[in-house]
């Protein structure tokens, strides 16, 4: 197996890397690479900041291994390997009547980022996090050898390797259980939320198996916290979905693209296109749960600068309050993007590392400057005040002090991983950040 030397990027493109990288095919492959030489493996890098780079160092780039190992068509059970997309699940097993249970933003993510990160979905509040639907993981430690890891079997490198970041070894496959899909269409119906409370207040009462909110972040004074929520349910339509036609991003997008006024007029716009009265439409899944998927290299609109994207998650008892200041504080500055989601969580979470907690979570992106640097750092303090937490897959700022703060279960959690990986071989450039692994 062969390195070569490559730039490994943030999907927010203000992070960035030079590392040796092999691209294995073959499990056997990944074996040789690891017991010779251990390095973290990367998948789509879609992750915003530093979570899949390792700077100076070497990672074991796992898209080649994209293949089905094994489906049960009765049970809904898939066997993968970890490069598989979940676009790639959605695409195979939807017309036979069973879609991945929980899907994160894009379907451009891997199985092996899902378990990884512990994504969680617009059903998160009814079935919990990816990993919660993960039977079993294929395993490659620092020694080259492959473990089956699973709930009853080496409990504790299963659970810690889900939301894990990579740090307990290379996970090549998993078992994943499907969940029911009796059509490639869904019903979604948008309703306008006036004000913040009105909108956690409607979060709160849905009864819908998905649901999500679009928030305007520039909106302020009595419209501050205004928004569209979109409840979803699948349906049994027999009509072919619509597919839309991917679009390109060709080119750096120049400053005045998302500059206030532009964005400002955007929201207005987008916030008015669903009636007073509310509206239903039928989308395809593909649509609905990665809107963004169908303009390619869509990160590309922030500039060369690039930009960074916040995610908090808020406890019920501090959230109205916390995002009320938070929101405050982003519509005053002006730097918010059209793209912001506020969404509520329930209590599921598959590690100790994972994100999710019972509450509400907020994410905004922001161009990449001094001052949505000092912007996003401000957010990220009043997280760790309020017995929240940020999420490491779309973080580029926070600090040691404030990860070992929101996730109190990191002692354990090192304990495991340092058994498995005692040298420090899969650590990444994020995990050095945060001193993730480090035990004072």
């Amino acid at each position: 197996m062969s390195w070569k030397t490559d730039t490994l990027t943030g999907w927010g493109r203000v992070l960035s890397g030079t590392a040796q990288i092999a691209r294995p095919e073959k499990p056997s492959s990944i074996a040789h690479v690891t017991g010779d030489t251990p390095a973290p493996a990367i998948g789509a890098q879609r992750s915003y900041g530093d979570a899949a780079i390792n700077t100076d160092g070497k990672a074991v780039d796992m898209n080649r291994l994209d293949r089905f190992i094994s489906f049960d068509a009765q049970t809904g059970v898939l066997e993968a390997e970890a490069g598989v997309s979940i676009t790639q699940m959605l695409e195979t097993f939807a017309p036979q009547g069973w879609m991945p249970a929980v899907m994160p933003g894009t379907g451009f993510a891997t199985i092996g980022g899902c378990i990884a990160n512990d994504v969680h979905g617009k059903n998160h509040h009814g079935v919990g996090t990816f990993g919660q639907h993960v039977l079993s993981i294929e395993l490659i430690g620092t020694d080259g050898k492959t473990k089956i890891v699973s709930p009853k079997k080496n409990k504790a490198l299963f659970e810690a390797t889900l939301g894990g970041l990579g740090q307990t070894g290379i996970i090549v496959s998993a078992k994943l259980q499907l969940t029911e899909c009796s059509s490639r269409l869904i019903q979604v119906d948008e309703r306008r939320a006036n004000n913040l409370s009105e909108f956690m207040q409607m979060l709160k009462d849905s009864t819908a198996t998905y649901c999500v909110g679009w928030i305007d972040g520039t909106a302020n004074g009595q419209s501050l916290g205004r928004g569209i929520l979109e409840e979803a349910e699948l349906t049994k339509s027999n009509m072919a979905p619509k597919l839309r036609k991917s679009r390109k991003v060709p080119f750096n997008a120049p400053s005045f693209a998302l500059s206030p006024p532009t964005v400002r007029a955007f929201n207005r716009m987008y916030f008015n296109r669903v009636p007073a009265t509310g509206r239903g439409v039928l989308r395809s899944l593909e649509d609905f749960f990665f809107p963004l998927d169908k303009i390619h290299d869509w990160n590309k609109l922030y500039g060369k600068r690039g930009f960074h994207q916040f995610q908090c998650v808020l406890p019920d008892d501090t959230a109205e309050r916390t995002l009320r200041e938070m929101l405050r504080l982003i519509a005053d500055a002006g730097l918010a993007s059209p793209l912001a989601v506020l969404k509520r969580t329930g209590p599921g979470r598959a590690g100790p590392l994972s994100f999710t907690m019972e509450g509400f979570t907020l994410a905004l992106d922001f161009p990449n400057s001094k001052k949505s640097v000092a912007l996003v750092e401000k957010l990220n303090d009043m997280t760790a005040e309020a017995g929240g937490r940020i999420y490491f897959a779309k973080d580029s700022l926070a600090t040691a002090a404030q990860a070992k703060h929101m996730y109190p279960e990191l002692a354990a959690w090192q304990k495991t991983v340092k058994t498995a990986d005692p040298k420090g071989r899969f650590k990444t450039d994020l995990v050095r950040r945060l001193k993730l692994r480090d035990s004072k």
